[in-house]
């Protein structure tokens, strides 16, 4: 990887962090508040380099909460001007590492479901909550809390 020009600039990426996001966080929140519980940063199957930021491991559910420079978002990413030809290559190579990774977990029987971190956290905790309770019923699986599960 190439150095950085400014001290301030590389103190600036070692401080990005890898989990527990703000966007990630608030998804969490209203996830956890909908009554459903699962993994955060955990591996879908341990033959895989792969983390979803929320795993329901028995609904076979992997969800990632995408940040908007790593992973190249069409609406808000904005190329970084030093080191151009490198950083285009690392936004590709994230991009390309992500979908050979969610194509391989929806081989294995998982649903994948990607957002971007600047989507509104209760939409995609609604969105999360509608997909996980479905699988929940069609597979016969507890992935919530008794109290807020609607009784049949």
């Amino acid at each position: 990887m190439p150095e950085p020009l400014d001290p301030h600039v590389r103190k600036r990426f070692q401080g990005q962090r890898v989990r527990d996001t703000k966007p990630e966080l608030a998804i969490r929140s209203a996830v956890h508040a909908a009554g459903l519980r699962y993994r955060v940063d955990a591996r879908p199957a341990p033959n895989l380099r792969v983390r979803a930021d929320l795993l329901f491991t028995r609904v076979k559910v992997a969800v990632f909460v995408d940040g908007c420079f790593w992973h190249g978002c069409p609406e808000h990413f904005i190329p970084p001007k030093n080191n151009a030809e490198w950083w285009a290559s690392k936004i590709e190579g994230n991009k390309a590492r992500d979908h050979s990774a969610r194509a391989q977990l929806r081989r294995l029987g998982w649903t994948v479901l990607s957002f971007w971190e600047h989507q509104q956290p209760k939409a995609v905790a609604s969105e999360i909550e509608k997909v996980v309770r479905t699988a929940a019923l069609a597979t016969g699986s507890r992935t919530h809390t008794p109290r807020t599960w609607p009784r049949a």
